[in-house]
């Protein structure tokens, strides 16, 4: 047990997140696992509220970056706090998103707000939000696990996504996430993760742990 968690932790700890990715083919397969892999996440009364779709047309990826990058433009020249623009400068983003033409996937996670049954019938979902959470942890450890890198990519408001891949009424985009291999000549920000002990607490309310 401490030898696969160990590896597990070592595993992760080399994922980082990619802007820059080259333009090879991924195994879809792979891809497909990953997703499948998702799918077995915890969920409020096992409702499964997620739907994921896979993405690899070219013209499709040219639409959705083109009205991603459009509402990132409005976002960064007018929505945009001075206090969000500091926190994101470090990370040197800006609203040119190129790689959401370049990755030879894109998964696009939507929530179901709710369900519909065979009559049409509404069906309540609950915990919808941390139920894609969750699912949407699992899918990135999946495809870095396999060797794959990601993006968490929220552009906001997101409904053209919904308009472009024709998804009902319930469902709502939750995250796009970029999906392939980093560039050769990528390069990520020089981040420290939090250690263990400052997101750690032990024994809650116990003069003993000191906290």
């Amino acid at each position: 047990m401490r030898a696969r968690a160990a590896a597990f932790l070592a595993t992760m700890d080399r994922r980082r997140s990619v802007r820059n990715f080259a333009a090879d083919a991924v195994p879809l397969d792979v891809v497909r696992a990953a997703i499948q892999a998702a799918g077995t996440a915890p969920s409020g009364a096992h409702m499964q509220p997620w739907t994921f779709v896979l993405v690899t047309d070219p013209e499709l990826k040219r639409q959705i970056r083109a009205a991603a990058e459009a509402e990132e433009r409005e976002t960064y020249e007018h929505r945009m706090s001075d206090e969000w623009r500091a926190a994101l400068a470090p990370l040197g983003t800006d609203w040119h998103k190129p790689f959401l033409e370049t990755a030879p996937a894109l998964i696009v996670v939507f929530r179901q707000d709710y369900g519909v049954g065979p009559d049409g019938a509404r069906r309540k979902h609950y915990y919808v939000q941390e139920s894609c959470g969750i699912a949407l942890g699992l899918l990135i450890a999946a495809l870095h696990h396999a060797g794959l890198a990601t993006l968490t990519h929220t552009p906001s408001p997101m409904g053209f996504l919904a308009e472009l891949l024709g998804r009902p009424a319930n469902e709502r985009a939750f995250v796009l996430l970029p999906v392939g291999y980093p560039a050769a000549d990528c390069e990520v920000p020089e981040l420290a993760r939090k250690p263990l002990a400052e997101i750690l607490v032990e024994e809650p309310g116990d003069p003993r742990s000191g906290r």
